[in-house]
């Protein structure tokens, strides 16, 4: 159920991510207690801080390290690989290029997906076909990135599985056909600034938004903030004011915290789990785990019990509702 939560809780789930591949796991008291939080978090916010992840800090920072050196690259360097329907919608995008909700957003990215062959998924799938772009400045930008999305993706199924625990179901329910063959979405987000007449770089809050409010397509966000900045200041590149909205419709914020992810749920979370959890809408690097591209998300039968046998949402071809995003996300 909505609230009017104030902060953004903060979970250890270390003891889920060790125990992951024990048949036993939901047996244990340390993953239980980490279901718990999960449970209460999703209901409450719908969105959360994990630290105890098992993803090395030194990849975390790298990663942001080359995605600032691509960004302070000259403009014409940058568009070598530009985004165009002729990609995939994969490649660099200028700022105010992505629209949110018809307004321009204020940022530039690199936007990724799971690559996809030709006739992969039919006619539905062929709007994403192709493969992702990648710079060649910097030159380890690509291993470094594919490594990130690998161990992000095996992150979300860990934290997709206690969420199943937290719902009543089996800790494997988001396996297989729902999202067992996730179709990944990654991006590399930078959020330029304004110089000031005396020299300061200031964001321009009044009028621009890095990125308007809304809500993530899949099942699981994961986003990668720089850690030496508060959420209400902004530097070049890579920090931005990162906002979630309460039941009261105020504007909480996501204050980074070195050596965590914040978490929230997406479109598809919201189908399986009949609303028994929060959903919140946010402004804003992130990895959206998705379900399986051709997967029909259904309410999950655990979630229609416990409301009691209302379906509150429709079910859904995760990737018709990708592509029905996608296509409507850019002005070129």
């Amino acid at each position: 159920m909505a609230t009017d939560f104030k902060s953004i809780p903060l979970i250890d789930i270390s003891p889920l991510v060790e125990k992951w591949d024990d048949p036993n796991l939901a047996q244990d008291e340390g993953v239980a207690e980490v279901v718990r939080q999960l449970d209460r978090a999703c209901r409450e916010a719908g969105f959360f801080y994990v630290k105890g992840h098992g993803i090395r800090d030194s990849l975390v920072k790298d990663i942001r390290s080359v995605s600032r050196q691509f960004f302070h690259l000259p403009y014409e360097e940058k568009l070598k690989i530009k985004l165009s329907a002729a990609t995939g919608y994969r490649g660099y995008q200028r700022v105010g290029e992505n629209i949110t909700k018809g307004v321009p957003d204020m940022h530039e990215a690199i936007d990724c997906y799971r690559e996809v062959k030709p006739g992969m998924y039919g006619r539905l799938g062929e709007a994403m076909e192709g493969c992702n772009k990648w710079p060649s400045d910097p030159p380890n930008f690509k291993d470094l990135m594919e490594e990130y999305v690998n161990l992000c993706t095996g992150l979300s199924r860990k934290i997709m599985s206690g969420i199943a625990l937290a719902l009543g179901a089996p800790m494997d329910v988001f396996e297989g056909n729902r999202a067992g063959d996730p179709f990944w979405v990654f991006r590399v987000i930078g959020y330029p600034v304004v110089h000031h007449a005396n020299g300061q770089e200031m964001p321009k809050t009044e009028t621009d938004v890095g990125c308007g409010a809304h809500t993530d397509y899949g099942l699981l966000t994961l986003v990668n903030q720089d850690d030496d900045i508060t959420a209400l200041q902004a530097c070049p590149f890579l920090t931005f004011s990162y906002y979630v909205r309460n039941s009261n419709g105020e504007w909480i914020s996501a204050i980074p915290v070195p050596g965590t992810f914040v978490c929230n749920i997406g479109d598809m979370l919201k189908i399986t789990n009949g609303n028994l959890i929060m959903f919140s809408p946010y402004v804003c690097f992130f990895l959206n785990d998705q379900p399986n591209f051709d997967a029909a998300i259904e309410p999950l039968d655990t979630c229609v019990q416990r409301t009691g046998g209302t379906r509150r949402f429709d079910s859904a071809v995760y990737g018709k509702h990708l592509v029905s995003k996608v296509l409507t996300n850019f002005v070129m």
